[in-house]
């Protein structure tokens, strides 16, 4: 079965870039929603950003135009450039795709069927 697999995490201090990558291990040219999630230890896992069915990106509001979600390689793999980070995105970001109700909000966790292990961002002040 299809794996993602996260790379581009690390640590950066506050105002820096990071670009994570998630890259499918099948090639697919039906890939169906993608998104990037994250999660701090205690607290649940939240959305990021997301591309849905149509390929219309979908932001988490405190995203505030820092974070830019694409595709590359015929949508198998999914990138994500942040920019300005600060030590609130300290997180483990993970990436999903393949989502079974096109219908469904963008960071319904439930609704994807492949997830990565995911990759740490870590930011300083």
């Amino acid at each position: 079965h299809v794996q993602l697999a996260e790379s581009g995490g690390g640590s950066v201090q506050a105002g820096g870039s990071l670009r994570l990558s998630c890259a499918a291990s099948e090639y697919s040219t039906r890939r169906l929603c993608m998104a990037w999630f994250r999660q701090v230890p205690g607290k649940e896992r939240e959305g990021v950003a997301a591309l849905d069915w149509f390929g219309t990106p979908h932001y988490a509001g405190y995203v505030n135009s820092r974070f830019t979600i694409s595709t590359e390689d015929d949508k198998n793999n999914l990138v994500l450039e942040m920019n300005n980070l600060t030590p609130e995105d300290t997180a483990m970001y993970f990436c999903a795709a393949d989502c079974h109700d096109v219908g469904a909000g963008p960071f319904v966790e439930s609704n994807y069927a492949i997830w990565g292990q995911g990759t740490q961002v870590t930011v300083s002040s």
